[in-house]
């Protein structure tokens, strides 16, 4: 596996093991149909929701820095998740508006950060995975290009929605059952994540001989007989 996809993975593992925690333990408690995933940051377990969100935040980090370092992701595409990353950042550092008191800078910041991470994970996944690269095409590829598909496609239909219910003067929070809505993307988009890390921690690509970087290729040695292994560093 390739070391910083092998931790990304493992951050990206535990921030969602907790944050889907902090969701089992507040099924008799929260409407998850209303109240959004970031209700959590206002509640006495907001620290286990922050490092949640930055540990998911640091191994997508992670992901972009591996697919990077293989050639798999391009300026573009790595631009994209790394504002997912910064993105997360900001919403797990800064609180949601707290609207018993009132709104906040804290939840201003937040929900930038929100808008900017559920955007661009989707065009990072799509635009890192897709399908026509070539020889680096793999299983996990395809399923993370399927996730962003789902997930563009979904993002679409929250904003039509959003738009037909501002022509009849309702409130966008109004129009769908926003947590069940964010649950939904969230999942889509983590799922595409997790591809996208599987795709990169591979041992070897497909097609071809061998990839560049730490892994190994076969170079024929004109002696008539053998192949001898290199490893190229």
């Amino acid at each position: 596996m390739h070391l910083p996809a092998r931790w990304g993975l493992g951050a990206v593992g535990a921030g969602v093991t907790m944050i889907v925690g902090l969701e089992v333990a507040s099924l008799g408690e929260m409407n998850l149909l209303r109240r959004t995933i970031s209700e959590h940051g206002l509640g006495p377990d907001a620290w286990i929701f922050g490092t949640g969100v930055v540990l998911l935040a640091i191994g997508s980090a992670a992901i972009g820095l591996s697919l990077a370092r293989r050639r798999l992701a391009g300026l573009i595409g790595l631009l994209a998740l790394l504002a997912w990353s910064a993105g997360l950042l900001l919403a797990g550092l800064f609180h949601k508006h707290d609207w018993s008191v009132g709104p906040s800078m804290s939840g201003s910041i937040h929900r930038f950060g929100s808008f900017l991470a559920f955007l661009c994970l989707p065009l990072a996944v799509v635009i890192i995975a897709r399908p026509w690269r070539g020889r680096e095409r793999r299983p996990a590829s395809l399923v993370a290009f399927g996730f962003g598909i789902c997930s563009v496609l979904y993002v679409a239909a929250m904003g039509v929605a959003m738009y037909i219910g501002a022509q009849q003067g309702l409130p966008w929070y109004r129009i769908m059952p926003l947590g069940l809505v964010e649950r939904g993307l969230a999942i889509v988009e983590v799922a595409g994540l997790i591809a996208l890390g599987v795709w990169a921690a591979a041992k070897r690509l497909g097609g071809g001989g061998g990839e560049r970087g730490d892994e190994i290729v076969d170079v024929a040695a004109e002696d008539g007989r053998h192949v001898h292994p290199v490893r190229v560093d």
